[in-house]
Parts: structure tokens; C-alpha cells; sequence
């Protein structure tokens, strides 16, 4: 009898990439999230990382660094799902018609910055979610919405300002989603030759060393625009119905005519820090540009 072999179609194998993406990134969230909480606050002005961590113990107690989890959860969810899944699909078509060739670096830019585009889109609901319910404490009393969990803040959004505005901040994200792909790609495959060939490193302190050098230029490409994503997402209407900016272009000019270029890297040393979990907990065959 002959050797049987391994159904290759069916629903998982299409299936796994989304299910893998979205678990990895949820397990990351969990370790992270304290670290993105004290990120946005310093994006929202509130002090430097020992600042803000010490008046948050003070002020609000252990539990508010875990404050929106539910939201980052269910970002990981749909915003990781919807990245990693695709970019496996976009990359396995492009092999295909590569005849099964590696893909050269271009083709795997355009899959990555397709595929961090895709996701931002799909995510945006969660992630405004997670900005509303970190930002929320630092509002003025009569500001706050006191949001129980994700599904509350995103009613309370429909609610108050409409269905269309779930995706308030979503030029930004997109933009910053492709420009941390980017920072991946053009560092991750000079990382890995430099870690391997010149100091002879393992192939498991390779992969550390090649995600820690790519998730500093990923972070290094992408800050300013999750910069302007914050305040943008946070923002509440005044007294009289008006926002502090029109749009992305508006916080961005009136954020670099106030404090220079170097305002868009507030928390930089935190941002690398928030991300480095999401570029070492998943599992890295070949140079990686699915963060």
C-alpha cells in the first residue's frame, strides 16, 4: 500500500496563519501592555517613563497599567490576525508566480506594506478603543467616559460621535503600520549577515540580535506617525464642539511648529521597548517583515 500523503487543502491551512498571528500578538499584548500604557501617557505629556509610573502607582494603583487590555486584546485579535494572515497569503502567491523562487526584497516590501496597510484598517476600531480607555483618566472630570472594557468604549464612540469615527486616526495608523514594516525590512536581512557571519552568533542569538537591531528601526521609522495617531485618537471635542487639529496634517504641523522635530519622538526608549515583544515572540524562518 502505498505511502499517504498529507492533505494539502481544507480550511486550517488557510486558516493558521491568521489564528497563529492573532494568539502570538495577544500573548505579547499581555507581557506589554504596561509598557504601552506609560508610552501613551508620555505621548500625552504626562512626564517622562519614571513620572508617569511613579504618579500612576501613586495615583491610580497597579491595576490601571493593565487599563484597556481588553481593547489591546482585541487589537491583537483583528489588527496582528488580519497582518500576519495576509501577509502569508500575499507572500505564497508571489511565490507562485515567482515559480517558487525566494522572493527578491521589493516583492517582499510591497507583501509586507500591503499586508501592515491591511491590518491597520481591520484594527482601527480596536485600536482608537485602547487610546480612548488609556488616555481617559488624564481628561478632566467632566471629560471622562469611565469605559468598563473594549465593547463599552467603542459603543460610547458610535454613541457619541458615529459609526465613522471608530476610524478616526486610521490615515496614521496605516501609514505608521507600513512604516514599521519598512524599518524591518531594510535592517533585518543586513542584521541577521552581521550577527551570523561577523560575530558567528547562533541561530537562536541571531534571531534575538536581528529582531532587536530591526525593532529599533521600526520604531526609529514609525514613532511620528503613532505620535500624531495618539493625539489624534484621544482627542475630545471642547465646550463649543471643536477638536485641537483638523486632521493628521494639522497635529503634525502644529506639533513640529511647537516642539520641533524631536516632539514626535517622545518615549522613544519606551517604544522600543513596547514593541521588541512583538518582533521576538513569533517565529522567524527567513528576514521578517510581518511586524
Amino acid at each position: 500500500m502505498g505511502e499517504e500523503k498529507p492533505i494539502s487543502g481544507g480550511v486550517w491551512p488557510t486558516a493558521k496563519p491568521f489564528v497563529n498571528g492573532g494568539a502570538s500578538g495577544m500573548l505579547a499584548t499581555c507581557v506589554i501592555q504596561p509598557i504601552d500604557m506609560v508610552k501613551v501617557r508620555i505621548q500625552l505629556g504626562q512626564g517622562s517613563a519614571a513620572e508617569v509610573t511613579k504618579n500612576m502607582l501613586k495615583n491610580e494603583g497597579f491595576g490601571t497599567f493593565y487599563k484597556g487590555l481588553s481593547a489591546g486584546l482585541l487589537r491583537q485579535a483583528t489588527y496582528t490576525t488580519a497582518r500576519l494572515g495576509s501577509f502569508k497569503i500575499l507572500t505564497n502567491k508571489a511565490i507562485e508566480a515567482n515559480d517558487g523562487k525566494p522572493l527578491p526584497l521589493y516583492q517582499k516590501a510591497l507583501c509586507g506594506l500591503t499586508a501592515g496597510a491591511i491590518g491597520a484598517s481591520v484594527g482601527s476600531p480596536a485600536d482608537l478603543a485602547l487610546i480612548r480607555m488609556q488616555a481617559d483618566a488624564t481628561l478632566p472630570a467632566a471629560q471622562r467616559r469611565h469605559y468598563t472594557n473594549a465593547f463599552h468604549a467603542l459603543s460610547r464612540i458610535v454613541a457619541d460621535e458615529g459609526v465613522l469615527a471608530l476610524w478616526k486616526g486610521a490615515g496614521p495608523t496605516v501609514v505608521r503600520a507600513m512604516a514599521l514594516n519598512m524599518g524591518m525590512l531594510a535592517s533585518y536581512d543586513q542584521s541577521v549577515e552581521f550577527c551570523k557571519d561577523t560575530l558567528g552568533f547562533g541561530e537562536a542569538a541571531t534571531v534575538l540580535g536581528a529582531s532587536s537591531v530591526s525593532g529599533f528601526f521600526a520604531a526609529a521609522c514609525s514613532l511620528p506617525f503613532d505620535y500624531v495617531k495618539t493625539q489624534i485618537q484621544k482627542m475630545q471635542p471642547d465646550g463649543e464642539g471643536k477638536y485641537p487639529y483638523t486632521g493628521s496634517l494639522d497635529c503634525a504641523m502644529k506639533t513640529l511648529k511647537s516642539g520641533g522635530p524631536f516632539k514626535f519622538y517622545t518615549g522613544f526608549p519606551v517604544y522600543c521597548v513596547r514593541i521588541a515583544p512583538h518582533v521576538m515572540d513569533l517565529d522567524i524562518p527567513e528576514p521578517n517583515p510581518e511586524i
